[in-house]
């Protein structure tokens, strides 16, 4: 790995642009200007939060992965992806979305099917967030059908 630290490209002197380079992709390297200021020394990392952040993101990947493995409809795993990059409490039980233990959702994961396992204000937050999701998907489908009517041969 070759990693260059740059003046900002956005000109603001305290920040700089880090460009990192893997040589095994390079086939020639030229040197246009040699630095002549000694190089700071390199700030030094926090290994336990770099570990810490690590083992957060496995486990939050194996939670996706398990999410798709999941025998499941697809607007059943849109919904649950949906809700889980703001929510990190969302988990399947069997074909149903539970969200903080206490919202379930079951097929077909629309908002009708949103409901309170206990008495709880995380009701009506889950369905604003489902609510969301079906008008984000709605829009979605209708700007490629309107994509594909236009490029349709006529």
């Amino acid at each position: 790995m070759l990693i260059l630290k740059c003046p900002a490209s956005n000109g603001q002197a305290p920040l700089n642009d880090v460009h990192i380079i893997n040589l095994s992709l390079v086939s020639d390297v030229q040197v246009k200007r040699e630095v002549n200021t000694v190089p700071e020394a390199p700030q030094s990392l926090d290994l336990c939060r770099l570990n810490s952040r690590v083992r957060n993101q496995i486990d939050e990947k194996r939670r996706l992965v398990t999410a798709l493995s999941a025998s499941v409809p697809p607007e059943g795993q849109k919904l649950f992806f949906a809700i889980s990059k703001t929510i990190k409490e969302v988990s399947w039980q069997g074909s149903n979305i539970v969200v903080f233990n206490s919202v379930m959702i079951t097929p077909p994961y629309k908002l009708d099917n949103v409901r309170a396992l206990a008495d709880t204000k995380a009701l009506l937050h889950i369905k604003k967030v489902v609510e969301k999701h079906m008008k984000e998907q709605a829009a979605s489908e209708a700007a490629m059908s309107v994509a594909g009517a236009q490029t349709s041969p006529q």
